[in-house]
C-alpha cells in the first residue's frame, strides 16, 4: 500500500499531466456533489410553490454548465500549482465560460418569475384589466432585464480579455469621432430601450389594448423589447417600434375600461316621422344582447336641402360587440322604413311651372368645352 502511494506521489510530483486530471476530476466531483446538493434543497422548497418548480425547470440547463465550470475553476485557481502557461489560458477559457453560464442562468430566471407572474393574472377573463396592467410591466420590464443582463455580460467577458480591452481603450481615447458614430448607431436601440421603460411605467398601452394607429383598428398582441406587435382586425400584423407610441399620438379605446358608445348614421326624407322610429330604435337595442343599457340615444343632427341627418347613439362593453350592434340598428332601421314608410326614404325634389315653361323658350344648349390643344394655337402650339 505505501509503495502505491509512493508511486502516485512521484506521479504526482514528476508529471503535470497527472495533477491536471486529478483536480479535474475532483473538480466534477464537487460539481456532481453540488448539483445533487442544491436540485434536493429546491425539490424540497418546490411541494407548493410553482415559482420556485418553474425556476428549477428553467434553471436546470444553466446549471448544467455553471456547477462544473465553476468547480474546475475553483480547483485549478486554489488547488496544487500547475506551473504551466497554458494553464492560464485554460482559467481564462473557463472564466469566459462562467461568466457566459451565470449570465444565460440569471436571464432563465427573470423568464422564471415573469412566467410566475403571468399565471397568477391570467387574461382570460371577462374583467382582464387588472391583468392586462400587471402583465405589461412583467413582459416589459423582463424584457429590458434580459437587454441589460446580456450586455453587461458581454461587457464583462470582454473586459476579462486584455487584448480588447486594450482595443476598446485605445478607440475610446484617439477616435472620438468612431465613438460618436456607434453612439449615433446605438441610439434606435437605445431610444426603444428608454421607451420600453416608460410604457412599462406610464404604460399609454398594454396587452390586448383596442389602438387606432396609422388609421388601422387593431389590439396589442405582443410587446417586446424594441417593437409592439399590433393584430389588424383583418389578421394582420402591425409592427411599430417602441419609441413611436411615445413620440406620436394615437387612440386607445380600453385605456381605463373596454365601454364604448358607437354612432349610427341615417338620411332620411323630411316626411319620415320621429316617433315611431325612436320606439324601434328603442326596441332594437333592447332586443339586442350587445347593449349594455347605458346608452340609447336618437336625434336629428343636420338637415339639408333634400334630407335630414339622424344620429343614433348606442354603447355596449366593448369595441366589437359595439360594431356589431351598430350593425343591428342600422340594418333593423332601414328595413323598418322600407316597410313602413318607403315615402320617407331620400330623394330629390323638383318644381316646374308649366306656363312659365311653354312661354319662354328653351336656351340653346351651350357647345360642348374641350382644352385647348396645339390645333387651337393655344401654348402648346405656340410653344412650337
Amino acid at each position: 500500500m505505501a509503495d502505491i502511494f509512493t508511486v502516485w506521489w512521484q506521479l504526482w510530483q514528476q508529471h503535470v499531466a497527472v495533477r491536471l486530471g486529478v483536480t479535474v476530476v475532483a473538480g466534477l466531483l464537487l460539481a456532481l456533489v453540488l448539483r445533487v446538493a442544491i436540485h434536493a434543497v429546491l425539490r424540497r422548497l418546490a411541494g407548493d410553490r410553482p415559482v420556485i418548480a418553474d425556476l428549477m425547470q428553467r434553471a436546470h440547463a444553466p446549471l448544467q454548465w455553471l456547477l462544473p465550470l465553476l468547480s474546475l475553476l475553483l480547483v485549478l485557481r486554489y488547488g496544487p500549482a500547475l506551473d504551466s502557461a497554458p494553464m492560464a489560458l485554460v482559467e481564462h477559457l473557463l472564466l469566459i465560460g462562467l461568466l457566459a453560464a451565470g449570465t444565460w442562468l440569471v436571464v432563465r430566471c427573470v423568464g422564471a418569475f415573469e412566467g410566475a407572474a403571468v399565471r397568477r393574472y391570467p387574461m382570460d377573463a371577462a374583467d382582464n384589466l387588472q391583468a392586462r396592467r400587471v402583465v405589461t410591466q412583467v413582459r416589459v420590464l423582463a424584457r429590458t432585464a434580459d437587454v441589460v443582463v446580456i450586455v453587461l455580460g458581454t461587457a464583462i467577458i470582454l473586459l476579462t480579455i486584455p487584448g480588447v480591452r486594450q482595443l476598446g481603450a485605445s478607440l475610446l481615447a484617439s477616435a472620438g469621432v468612431a465613438g460618436l458614430a456607434i453612439g449615433l448607431a446605438a441610439r434606435p436601440v437605445l431610444s426603444n430601450l428608454i421607451a420600453g421603460l416608460q410604457i412599462a411605467l406610464t404604460q399609454p398601452i398594454r396587452l390586448d389594448d383596442v389602438v387606432i394607429i396609422e388609421g388601422e383598428w387593431g389590439r396589442i398582441e405582443e410587446i417586446a423589447g424594441s417593437y409592439v406587435v399590433v393584430r389588424i382586425w383583418d389578421e394582420r400584423r402591425l409592427v411599430v417600434p417602441l419609441n413611436w407610441f411615445i413620440e406620436h399620438p394615437f387612440q386607445n379605446w380600453t385605456r381605463r375600461s373596454s365601454q364604448l358608445i358607437g354612432t349610427v348614421f341615417l338620411m332620411l326624407d323630411f316626411r319620415t316621422p320621429l316617433a315611431p322610429l325612436r320606439e324601434e330604435f328603442k326596441r332594437l337595442c333592447e332586443a339586442s344582447e350587445q347593449w349594455d343599457r347605458r346608452v340609447c340615444v336618437l336625434q336629428v343632427t343636420d338637415a339639408t336641402e333634400q334630407t335630414m341627418q339622424l344620429r343614433m347613439l348606442v354603447s355596449s362593453t366593448d369595441s366589437g360587440r359595439n360594431f356589431d350592434l351598430r350593425c343591428q340598428v342600422r340594418e333593423g332601421l332601414i328595413a323598418f322604413v322600407q316597410a313602413h314608410y318607403p315615402h320617407a326614404l331620400p330623394r330629390w325634389r323638383c318644381e316646374l311651372d308649366r306656363g312659365q315653361e311653354s312661354a319662354a323658350p328653351m336656351p340653346p344648349a351651350p357647345a360642348p368645352q374641350r382644352a385647348p390643344s396645339a390645333e387651337d394655337g393655344g401654348p402648346e402650339r405656340r410653344a412650337s
